[in-house]
């Protein structure tokens, strides 16, 4: 399926689509698991993958009937996240990203973030790569009544971006992120990062494993 024509709002998602940080998410993630003692397989964790982390930690504790409260463990994997985060010196950006944000800013296209994960963040990540001069908006999990694969984050992106959705495009690692994309009734790329190779992506409405081919289409 070709792109739609007339293309003005690229609406980001973060992890695994801007920044290769799903590695340091799933240690941070797989530290607090440890620490309460629960194994969480690889196919739960899966399902996991595009929501907030307060909407991972309730599903989980309501999984293992666990008497713990969801939003004390968001806190300690969180710590644990910035901790890897400050820590990793090898924590980039994905390859060709940096080239296809500017590439669609010089276009006067709008740009606008569209992450599960929190402000803080969000803000980290725009921090250390100075990106925020490129985007419009973002909005983090914090922003949400309910998290991907509910379409909320994707129609709320629309009108930040003030852009109407059959002008937009949404770029998505996760099945959970490209199911929320078609429910909002948004053209969905999905990007097949190598460090999220249990995510299909079947639903995308375009699939590319590399930004390269996005920059040359937009």
């Amino acid at each position: 399926m070709k792109l739609p024509k007339e293309i003005k709002c690229v609406i980001f998602d973060m992890d695994g689509v801007i920044i290769d940080s799903e590695e340091i998410h799933k240690k941070a993630y797989y530290e607090t698991f440890v620490s309460i003692g629960v194994h969480v397989s690889d196919e739960l964790y899966k399902t996991l993958t595009g929501s907030s982390t307060i909407n991972a930690f309730q599903k989980l504790v309501t999984h293992f009937n666990l008497d713990l409260i969801p939003e004390e463990l968001v806190i300690d994997k969180r710590k644990r996240y910035v901790n890897f985060f400050e820590n990793d010196p090898t924590l980039h950006l994905v390859k060709g990203v940096e080239d296809l944000i500017k590439h669609c800013y010089n276009k006067g296209l709008t740009l606008v973030l569209a992450s599960s994960s929190a402000m803080v963040n969000i803000n980290r990540v725009f921090n250390r790569f100075n990106l925020n001069q490129y985007f419009t908006a973002k909005i983090s999990g914090a922003d949400l009544t309910k998290s991907k694969p509910n379409p909320e984050i994707f129609e709320k992106a629309a009108i930040l971006g003030k852009t109407a959705k059959e002008n937009c495009i949404v770029i998505e690692d996760s099945d959970n992120g490209v199911k929320a994309a078609n429910d909002a009734h948004i053209f969905v790329v999905g990007f097949k990062n190598p460090m999220a190779d249990n995510q299909t992506l079947e639903n995308a409405d375009f699939i590319i494993n590399n930004f390269k081919r996005l920059r040359k289409l937009i």
